[in-house]
């Protein structure tokens, strides 16, 4: 049955510390000065399918926003060895491009991974048969020391973009080998799944770790950026994957990497069903990291089992089934199948991933001028700074008054201002009124019925006047007294 939707957070003055938190703990969560105990620490598995290689491109694109961990090719129900096969190197010629743009890429972020790091941390892993998870690999190992290493405490994004076996692989030897320590492994693990692509998840990592309640995401809404989006997207968000777009922002004269990208023929954008995974990591100043629930470029979830986040459906009838969410279960991919003309339930349902695509595909474009032009040529984003903790306490009738004035443009670009109300993420779910909304300081008028412990989520988004036009954001929750 459908569960009502909690939220988990990560204490914000610690990432470094494992512990979840309630809404009323000390300090702003959000961004901090502290850059090395902020950055998030992602692992990615993927099964090297066609989609896989262009969520790489646009992976890489990102790589000064983490500390990657991992890349580690795996199988899933798709594919594996002699069945629709990419090879066991198929990440390497993107590592090798890569390689090429890293020069000019480190003009515009120091942070990004030398190519020998990512080298280094590049393993194959469980590609056999679609599920087998007996062998140890070299993959299956190096998650392991990723997950036992006791010298950064910080939450560990491990990624399935096809099957779950190599991480149950590694999650297995650590039970054998290491039993005393699995509950300091589920304390910094956190699971973003692009479906079930096998059977491991529900055969292994639930009865054996389900009683740690690792923090695990099941994606359907992935859909919005697979291989259906040009039937499934209002035709608004269509503009912005067709191949004069994609020809124009990324795939001309942007460099060997972006010249990598699996475009359709005519420059179509073909499928990232992957990208959600490290979407939902991008450090972007919506907070996503903190709660499932809350939503962000890599979509919004509820929780439905023990610590398990899947896509929120409509229908308040609507039972979630017990076992695998993937393509024989999940409400998206099954109302796919129905071929519905103008399905509105399925574009709400993916709204979620959709409503941010004109800000994350400008940003793209942004990367992929990175590539290729000098700092002072090129666009970056706006810095969203709030004059007040991120979490307020208020009365219900109360004027709160929110403050992002010293906001910044490290191209002196102007920036545009929109305050809005994210309904979906905060409990109350009535109108809340916003005024002054395109100014950078605002109030908020709290209704009169705004319940005790409700809350209210508000999002500040910035837009600045480059090009292409790049947003930001900072997440204001205000919780009722």
């Amino acid at each position: 049955m459908r569960h009502p939707l909690s939220a988990f957070i990560i204490a914000p003055a610690c990432l470094t510390s494992v512990a979840f938190v309630s809404l009323n703990a000390q300090g702003e969560p959000g961004a901090t000065t502290t850059v090395d105990t902020q950055r998030p620490r992602v692992l990615v598995t993927s099964d090297g399918e066609i989609d896989d290689e262009c969520s790489m491109v646009r992976f890489l694109l990102y790589a000064n926003e983490w500390d990657i961990e991992g890349i580690v090719t795996s199988s899933s129900q798709y594919h594996w060895h002699g069945h629709n096969w990419a090879g066991d190197d198929w990440v390497q010629p993107y590592l090798s491009a890569y390689t090429e743009v890293y020069p000019n890429l480190v003009k515009h972020d120091s942070r990004y991974p030398t190519p020998e790091h990512l080298q280094a941390v590049t393993f194959l892993g469980n590609v056999e048969t679609e599920g087998e998870m007996e062998a140890i690999t070299h993959g299956s190992q190096h998650i392991v020391k990723v997950l036992l290493d006791e010298s950064d405490n910080r939450p560990v994004w491990v990624q399935a973009w096809g099957g779950t076996n190599t991480i149950a692989r590694a999650l297995k030897t650590i039970e054998e080998s290491h039993p005393e320590r699995m509950q300091d492994v589920a304390n910094k693990l956190r699971l973003f799944l692009i479906w079930e692509q096998d059977a491991t998840y529900q055969d292994y990592i639930r009865p054996h770790w389900g009683k740690y309640e690792i923090p695990t995401i099941i994606s359907d809404q992935f859909l919005a950026l697979a291989y259906y989006w040009d039937t499934i997207l209002p035709p608004e968000q269509r503009a912005l994957f067709v191949g004069k777009w994609m020809n124009q922002h990324v795939l001309k004269d942007h460099g060997p990497l972006c010249a990598l990208y699996k475009a359709k023929e005519n420059g179509d954008f073909r499928s990232e069903g992957d990208s959600p995974a490290f979407l939902h990591t991008i450090p972007n100043g919506l907070r996503s990291l903190e709660s499932p629930g809350w939503g962000g470029w890599g979509g919004r979830y509820t929780k439905v089992r023990d610590n398990t986040w899947l896509d929120p459906v409509a229908d308040p009838a609507y039972e979630y089934p017990e076992g695998r969410w993937y393509t024989e279960s999940a409400w998206g991919r099954r109302r796919i199948k129905e071929e519905l003309p103008d399905d509105q339930e399925l574009v709400a349902y993916l709204k979620p991933v959709w409503r941010w695509s004109e800000a994350f595909q400008n940003d793209f474009a942004s990367r992929a001028d990175w590539c290729v032009k000098p700092y002072d040529e090129a666009n970056h984003p706006p810095v969203v700074a709030l004059a007040h903790a991120n979490d307020l306490k208020a009365r219900p009738g109360a004027t709160v008054n929110l403050s992002a004035q010293e906001t910044n443009d490290p191209d002196g670009d102007d920036l545009k201002y929109h305050w809005w109300q994210y309904r979906e993420a905060g409990s109350y779910d009535g109108l809340v009124e916003i005024q002054d909304a395109d100014q950078p300081n605002v109030s908020l008028i709290l209704p009169n019925d705004f319940g005790k412990s409700e809350t209210i989520h508000v999002i500040c988004e910035v837009t600045d006047s480059g090009t292409p036009q790049l947003t930001r954001y900072q997440r204001a929750v205000v919780k009722s007294e």
